[in-house]
């Protein structure tokens, strides 16, 4: 069978920059399951991707499918005569195979003979099965937005314009999304405008490397990071390279050259959030800072093209970027002239949900929660409380309306010009953290509980008036702000009941349509969100289960007996305890009664349960001081011992005599056992 490289590209109109790897990545995971499940032999697969193409090339792909050997069973040879003649059943299945009756064979098993059909099918050519495949791999790209073009009914992200399918030197005929398969492509939009004719796939690359086209995404990363870090360097500053920026940059253009140009030194006077927010956001720029990490009056973009003058490039960006930094100048100087203090008022007029009031209610409502907490965690209530009624005030001055990204970090700037408590000022900033899974968290007391107020109270609003999450849809960040609760609560080792938060946070609602059923649910929910938590951090789902169906709501403690069961999970002595805790779990929920662990040291006669009531004594006493601490580890590692004496126990001790009284006992032996363990989890959910 002859294999040879194969090369697909979809040429296209400027795609969508953050939508380049998401769809790269799409593209290669739908072909390789459409060759595989074609059946057709292949190698390494390579993705590429920039702003006019999506391209795939798959190594050493067969010329077609390996013959296919059939083998259909029939009737038994039994049934499948009647007094010498075939029967119906036996007519039936030589049909249904397009043979004659001569043409079946025999197989001869343990069970008896059955008569079968075998045949060889011959592989089909790749290049047949090649259009469909990759049609199937175009459509089902994760496209969020589609457009159509012209007079056509075709849709996609952005109008398409070539397509090249070529497999060694030979054009695989297809039609895909209106265009007719070829071997030419195009370079560089503005360098390298001509067609260009490819031989064969390992043609490509070096091709549209002389066109002016890195096509490797991750190559192009690579080659902005260092021009941008050498840009810098030449200008005795540190490029700040955050790599989403980086990503988005990196779909933007096909031959990236980095330029280096600056601003005024008076915008520095407005604080660096505002400015690097305008640089970023819509200029897709990289801002510099000094060795103190102050911010330098310089920027680094871009360029799409390699310019004969640089410096009109750069003159350019010049002048797109000032009037951004003068507006963010501007509505510096004019929201200064107000206390953010007196922004309270507006906040009346602001909705923040239709039955839960206006942000001013919400206000309202967060610092009489976030006074309670401040309680729990010993922070200075009146901070606290200055810090709620001044968090959203920033949602009302210009340069929030002007740039939303902005909130809190603005609040904060405000509040110190304004001369507010230095903390007070922080926990603005800090109630809206974290706003991802690996952002940083508050710092402060007082910023801890207000991102907890904040959070709790949308999370009961919402659930109160049935809105809660559906399958994808959650127009309100609910699991967002419940990760960002359960990161602070575990993170900050804060051992706060998260039943006794939600129902504070009720509390401070006037009036709830779901009032009552809004603390059972919310709890689970938000106890449930754990599972993906642990997932990824490699934790077995057995492990959450374990700790989940004790009922623990203080999220730290959670989290505590959830690392220790996994730690547990990963001794040679964890399934033989698991499987016994589950046999001893299926025992005693098969009485009619609850089981005392209670034992009668007089009704103990076999060795392995005098041994293992013994060890469970010593146990006992050794694990206590463990669970008075918290330190599950500890007390596990201590239980992981009792592997032996409970293997012997079950090996020569029959659970269930005849005699009542020492069935009871045996019994109240082993919930003893299961006692110990369900102080941590309940490890029977450990089995795999």
């Amino acid at each position: 069978m002859s294999a040879a490289d194969f090369l697909f590209e979809l040429g296209c109109e400027e795609l969508p920059p953050t939508l380049l790897n998401p769809l790269s990545q799409a593209l290669q995971a739908s072909l390789e399951e459409g060759l595989k499940q074609a059946g057709i032999p292949f190698g390494d697969i390579e993705v590429y991707a920039t702003p006019r193409r999506l391209a795939v090339l798959v190594r050493a792909l067969a010329s077609e499918q390996p013959d296919q050997a059939i083998e259909r069973k029939g009737p038994a040879v039994k049934a499948a005569y009647k007094d010498g003649e075939p029967t119906k059943a036996l007519q039936g299945f030589a049909r249904s195979c397009g043979v004659e009756l001569d043409q079946l064979e025999t197989l001869e098993t343990d069970k008896g003979s059955w008569l079968i059909y075998r045949s060889t099918q011959p592989g089909q050519a790749t290049a047949a099965l090649l259009p469909e495949i990759l049609t199937q791999a175009v459509h089902s790209l994760p496209v969020p937005k589609r457009m159509r073009w012209g007079s056509s009914r075709i849709e996609f992200s952005r109008p398409v314009h070539w397509l090249v399918l070529l497999h060694g030197q030979e054009v695989v005929p297809a039609e895909i999304l209106g265009l007719q398969s070829d071997r030419i492509t195009y370079g560089h939009r503005f360098h390298a405008p001509e067609a260009i004719q490819l031989s064969q796939p390992n043609d490509y690359l070096p091709a549209l490397k002389a066109a002016k086209v890195v096509a490797d995404f991750s190559q192009r990363r690579e080659m902005i990071r260092e021009q941008v870090l050498a840009q810098a360097a030449s200008r005795k500053g540190q490029a700040v390279i955050d790599d989403n920026l980086l990503d988005e940059v990196t779909g933007l253009v096909e031959w990236p050259v980095a330029l280096t140009g600056s601003f005024e030194e008076r915008f520095l006077e407005v604080p660096d959030a505002c400015l690097i927010s305008s640089m970023k956001a819509h200029q897709k720029y990289f801002h510099l800072v000094d060795d103190k990490g102050a911010l330098l009056p310089l920027f680094i973009t871009i360029s799409n093209i390699e310019s004969r003058d640089p410096s009109a490039i750069i003159q350019g960006n010049e002048r797109v970027i000032r009037p951004r930094l003068g507006d963010a100048a501007f509505f510096f100087e004019v929201d200064k002239k107000t206390p953010l203090s007196s922004r309270s008022a507006g906040l009346e007029k602001v909705v923040f949900q239709k039955q839960l009031g206006s942000l001013a209610d919400k206000t309202r409502r967060v610092t009489a929660l976030a006074g309670e907490i401040a309680q729990r965690i010993q922070a200075t209530p009146d901070k606290v409380q200055r810090a709620a009624q001044l968090a959203k005030c920033d949602l009302n001055t210009e340069m929030v309306l002007e740039f939303p990204e902005l909130q809190g970090l603005m609040g904060e700037a405000y509040a110190l010009n304004d001369g507010e408590d230095p903390e007070v000022c922080q926990a603005i900033r800090e109630h809206y953290l974290p706003r991802h899974a690996s952002d940083q968290l508050p710092e402060t007391h007082t910023g801890i509980c207000l991102a907890l107020a904040d959070r709790l109270d949308t999370l009961t609003g919402i659930f109160g008036i049935g809105q809660k999450p559906t399958g994808v849809k959650d127009p309100f960040a609910l699991r967002r702000a419940t990760l960002g609760v359960l990161n602070i609560l575990v993170n900050k080792k804060l051992d706060l009941d998260l039943r006794e938060l939600i129902q504070l946070a009720l509390a401070q609602h006037a009036q709830l349509p779901k009032a009552t059923e809004v603390e059972t649910e919310l709890l689970s929910y938000m106890l449930d969100r754990f599972r993906a938590w642990y997932q990824a951090q490699d934790i077995a789902t057995g492990v959450f289960l374990a700790v989940r169906s004790r009922g623990v709501t203080h999220p730290y403690d959670f989290d505590r007996r959830v690392q220790a069961v996994a730690s547990f999970n990963k001794l040679p002595e964890a399934q033989a305890l698991a499987a016994a805790n589950k046999r001893v779990s299926n025992l005693l929920s098969k009485q009619s009664a609850p089981v005392s662990p209670e034992i009668n040291k007089s009704l103990l006669s076999e060795p392995a349960e005098i041994h293992l009531a013994e060890q469970l004594a010593v146990k006992d006493i050794d694990v206590a001081p463990h669970y008075a601490q918290g330190d599950y580890q500890a007390a596990l590692n201590k239980l992981a011992e009792l592997r032996e004496p409970v293997d012997r126990f079950f090996d020569q001790v029959m659970v269930m005599a005849e005699d009542e009284a020492i069935r009871n006992n045996r019994l109240a032996l082993l919930a003893s056992l299961q006692s110990l363990f369900l102080h941590t989890a309940d490890i029977a959910q450990l089995q795999h």
